[in-house]
């Protein structure tokens, strides 16, 4: 299984755009997509933040911190 360390956005003048998703900090909608990352910098992109969402939890899936996340909260 190939591991991904970025996920692909396209910006809304339509390049791509690679980006490390534990570096966001916050998605808005304004009506374009705004991802601000932690270190202030900020990306208008074409995809929604519900778009965005589903390929970070598939990044964060992939490489087992979803999975920690949901062990933790079930009960033993």
């Amino acid at each position: 299984m190939e591991v991904v360390e970025l996920i692909a956005l396209k910006r809304i003048n339509g390049s791509d755009l690679w980006l490390n998703p534990i570096l966001i900090e916050s998605i808005e909608k304004t009506p374009d997509t705004i991802i601000t990352l932690t270190n202030g910098h900020k990306y208008v992109i074409h995809e929604s933040p519900e778009e965005v969402t589903q390929r970070v939890a598939a990044f964060l899936q992939q490489v087992g911190m979803l999975g920690m996340v949901a062990r933790r909260g079930e009960s033993v």
